[in-house]
């Protein structure tokens, strides 16, 4: 079964930040949450259930990330002996908000996403895609062929697309490095569009809706790769430095037991067609200090989300 879960209201998001910059506000109610059979998502109350709900970040469409992720499916449900329902948010705050209230037992964030959750659920990493024997990546900020932009400085009085506002790789990073090339946002040096997802902001750029735009390597590789985006058409400019890769987390009360089953699950990974929607090798073990550099840029940004989320 795959569950749909809507759109958290942008309050959410703004006690998330809040919290993980130092600040204080008051608690906020969340919204309501939906399946794809418009019933509530019920939470896994059980140390060991019957029914593992799995959340996947929602860097793509809902559509393709669940087709990518049938194989994935099977193989945790062969592995963990357990039935598998995927989860698929609408937006990175309403998959926050889906960890905290445990309306899921494992979940795939993006670094800056888990450093948010990790503010308000009661949740531990456990694994981080591995490629290349690394359990790293970057991101790239591309640019549209036609617009002539080669370069960082070139950005300047133009609108760039970011995705999520939680997402560490279509936002956080790119950010940080038109911050680092002098570059400003809100109208000072360029004009955010944020599209809410990595494809959408490629696609965003390809269009010349955004003459630039920020997104995960991999996936833009990947995008190329299917042609999906025409190389022709949108160019990299700029690519950053080296980032923690995207964890998988579990809920900290599951049994001893399942968690070293999900765990050997996850390492004894090696099937190719599997680990393809990942653009991953694998999996290696993944710990919660591993993200302090992604706090540390969040604090550096001085973010005010109540801004980014306009």
């Amino acid at each position: 079964m795959t569950v749909l879960l809507n759109k958290r209201s942008l309050v959410s998001m703004t006690l998330i930040m809040a919290t993980l910059i130092g600040c204080q506000s008051p608690s906020n109610q969340s919204a309501n949450k939906q399946s794809a059979s418009n019933s509530p998502v019920v939470a896994s109350d059980s140390a060991d259930p019957q029914t593992l709900k799995v959340a996947l970040l929602p860097d793509e469409s809902p559509s393709t990330v669940i087709k990518n992720n049938e194989g994935f499916k099977k193989y945790l449900e062969t592995k963990l002996q357990k039935h598998i329902e995927l989860v698929v948010t609408t937006d990175y705050s309403s998959m926050i908000e889906a960890a905290s209230n445990k309306r899921v037992d494992l979940a795939y964030f993006g670094p800056l996403s888990y450093v948010l959750a990790k503010t308000k659920s009661d949740i531990e990493p456990f694994a981080a895609l591995k490629k290349n024997g690394k359990t790293t990546y970057q991101s790239v900020i591309v640019a549209n062929t036609a617009s002539g932009i080669k370069s960082l400085a070139e950005v300047k009085g133009k609108t760039v697309a970011f995705g999520d506002q939680a997402s560490t790789s279509s936002h956080l990073i790119p950010k940080s490095m038109l911050a680092n090339s002098g570059l400003q946002p809100g109208g000072k040096d360029y004009q955010e569009a944020f599209t809410g997802s990595h494809d959408a902001v490629a696609l965003a750029v390809q269009n010349g809706n955004a003459q630039v735009g920020g997104l995960s390597k991999p996936i833009f590789e990947s995008l190329i790769e299917r042609k999906v985006i025409d190389s022709s058409k949108v160019k990299v400019i700029a690519e950053s430095k080296e980032y923690p890769e995207y964890p998988w987390t579990m809920r900290s009360d599951l049994a001893p037991t399942l968690k070293e089953k999900i765990r050997a699950a996850f390492f004894t990974l090696n099937d190719k067609e599997v680990l393809k929607p990942f653009k991953a090798d694998g999996f290696g073990a993944a710990k919660d200090k591993d993200y302090d550099s992604i706090r540390d840029l969040a604090k550096i940004l001085n973010l005010d989300i109540a801004k980014l989320q306009k």
